[in-house]
């Protein structure tokens, strides 16, 4: 006959309904390895029974996960990846190599991380990654497994090269150059530690052990290391998230009228109308032939009717009451 019987749950925070059907069954279960809380002290027994009319019942409880089905997964990745580099290895085929590019993506983005931290800021990580990718295929092709050595290490170093390799043909500043550039910035932060300020020319050139000509030359040539985007946001904008502008729109336009120049000459026309108005009839006619027809003197002659050398004068007086006239404008 069988009978329900209270056990507790498998948290220790409630009850449920255990059926019993015989005492045989009930020495079944004694033989298990179910294990259940034992009060607030946190340990466990091996077996905990509920007596229930005489017969021995097995507290149900949860088995907990197998702890080695994480590894056994970690093992049939491994595996799988050792036949695929079995199945390239045979037959070379693009499928394959590109399964394995995939696999290894990884490595490509730490490397080109590593890389970044010591370049300018204007250099593109993902520039950087496009190059490792290179550096990843070279490595899955030319990789020997039957040798016995670890991929990664191999790929992580072919990796590092196309990237170097890549930086090195698009930089036009000689090698050599860099290198001076990183002594200077070396010698720069020994000072400044030491000194606790700003170092001087001679201070810098003491302790690089070169002359102070040198070192200025040194930075004409260091001054081609300096790359700075036109597109980067200056000022405030920058560090507030507003709008702010581009480095491009603080340059100045060579071409560009001045406009304080141009207001200038226009209020230099508007005093020099008035003044060429205020002359005489025929000293007018001699500044306006001269100067806004083109005319010559002797042609300036044949108009008024005079001498060349009667309109060379007229010229001569006009062009002084003029001066006169416009001294006493900025005067005023």
């Amino acid at each position: 006959m069988t009978e329900p019987t209270p056990a507790p749950d498998v948290a220790g925070g409630g009850s449920r309904t255990a059926t019993v059907t015989s005492p045989s069954a009930a020495h079944v279960g004694t033989s298990s390895a179910a294990r259940t809380p034992a009060g607030t002290n946190g340990h466990h027994v091996d077996s905990e029974l509920v007596r229930t009319n005489g017969h021995a019942a097995p507290a149900p409880v949860g088995r907990p996960a197998h702890p080695a089905s994480e590894s056994r997964t970690a093992d049939d990745v491994e595996a799988g990846i050792i036949a695929l580099w079995h199945t390239y290895g045979e037959s070379r085929r693009q499928a394959l190599r590109d399964r394995l590019v995939l696999h290894y993506a990884p490595l490509v983005k730490y490397v080109a991380g590593r890389v970044g931290t010591g370049l300018p800021a204007h250099v593109d990580v993902a520039d950087l990654i496009q190059s490792g990718i290179f550096g990843l295929v070279d490595a899955i092709e030319k990789f020997e497994p039957e040798r016995g050595l670890k991929f990664e290490t191999y790929a992580m170093q072919r990796i590092r090269g196309a990237i170097l390799d890549d930086l090195r043909s698009q930089d036009w500043v000689p090698r050599s150059v860099r290198s001076r550039a990183r002594d200077v910035e070396r010698a720069l932060e020994r000072l400044g530690g030491r000194l606790q300020r700003t170092p001087t020319d001679r201070e810098l050139a003491a302790e690089l052990k070169i002359g102070l000509g040198e070192l200025r030359e040194l930075y004409a040539q260091l001054q081609l290391t300096s790359v700075v985007a036109l597109d980067e946001l200056i000022a405030a904008g920058r560090n507030t998230g507003g709008a702010g502008s581009s480095l491009a729109e603080s340059l100045p336009d060579e071409g560009a009228e001045d406009p304080i120049a141009t207001l200038v000459d226009q209020d230099s026309r508007r005093q020099l109308a008035d003044a060429i108005a205020q002359l005489a009839e025929r000293d007018r006619v001699v500044v306006t032939l001269y100067y806004f027809e083109n005319l010559t003197l002797a042609e300036i002659g044949k108009v008024l009717g005079v001498t060349e050398s009667r309109v060379c004068q007229l010229h001569t007086r006009a062009v002084l009451r003029l001066r006169t006239k416009l001294n006493e404008q900025l005067e005023a």
